[in-house]
């Protein structure tokens, strides 16, 4: 009987956790709904007379419906195909050009950040060159590559690169004395010290540059592809509006945003299970 009398209130406290955890996840989705249909309504009051420049969002669903929503993946051949086929091709780009600059920003980071002579030499010359805005170095890269598709690659890399070099240098140069001292005591090869101690201590900085440099690859492979063409979402855009079609438009960049917050969450989340729990709470 006592058994029976304390094991309700430990069910009652778990199943009230629990309601608690429902209601806080449901505040979470139900908030926003609440801003973004607030957000349709102005929109549809705002763009609903016939002498409106934009479409509102019920004439951006009436034109893009078939087949742009109900078949984003349609290919009828050259650029004529659907949002989804557009999408990919950027992403894949995105991907090759992240890729590199992931490897490239992670490894000279290290270099710059674990010695100052290297870091007094280079970094004025990035700080510099970091500031250049991204499509600027697009004629560049079409100088030396003559193709539109490793220019554009050549984009994504360029802009990605910076973020990832300057807070892998910061996580380099912030690694406490104290672990420097361990490592020295205890007389760790290089490699056993960038396994052990640099690298481990360096991670939550390298994924912030990460975060940062996957949504400036978005940002910049949009941009690209307007000038350089092909098939991709930039050049969709691009199209579309040579050819005034502003409901296209509109669905193309709500494709574009829902893309780059799911990519930022992608490498959030693989620093979740990366990045150490006592590194999250420093």
């Amino acid at each position: 009987m006592t058994a029976n009398l304390e094991s309700r209130p430990r069910r009652d406290v778990r199943s009230n956790s629990i309601i608690a955890l429902i209601q806080k996840r449901a505040q979470k989705v139900i908030r926003p709904l609440i801003a973004l249909i607030i957000l349709l309504v102005i929109w549809q009051l705002l763009c609903s007379s016939p002498t409106s420049n934009l479409p509102s969002p019920l004439k951006v669903f009436q034109e893009t419906w078939d087949p742009l929503i109900i078949n984003p993946f349609f290919d009828a051949g050259g650029i004529d195909k659907g949002l989804g086929l557009q999408i990919l091709a950027s992403l894949a780009r995105v991907a090759i050009g992240f890729f590199l600059a992931a490897i490239t920003g992670i490894a000279l980071g290290i270099l710059i950040g674990g010695n100052p002579f290297v870091y007094d030499a280079l970094d004025p010359i990035f700080q510099v060159l970091r500031t250049v805005p991204p499509l600027a170095w697009l004629p560049i890269s079409l100088a030396a590559f003559r193709d539109s598709q490793p220019s554009a690659i050549f984009v994504i890399f360029i802009t990605a690169i910076w973020p990832i070099i300057i807070n892998t240098t910061v996580g380099v140069q912030q690694i406490p004395q104290d672990y420097k001292n361990v490592a020295r005591v205890l007389r760790l090869s290089r490699q056993k010290y960038f396994f052990k101690v640099l690298f481990p201590a360096s991670v939550p900085y390298i994924f912030t540059g990460l975060r940062i440099g996957i949504g400036l690859s978005w940002l910049a492979i949009v941009a690209a592809e307007m000038l350089v063409g092909g098939v991709g979402i930039g050049f969709f855009i691009w199209d579309a509006w040579n050819s005034s079609r502003l409901s296209e438009i509109i669905l193309a960049l709500i494709y574009v945003g829902i893309v780059g917050l799911l990519l930022d969450r992608l490498v959030g989340f693989v620093a979740s299970k990366v990045v150490p729990e006592e590194q999250k709470n420093q």
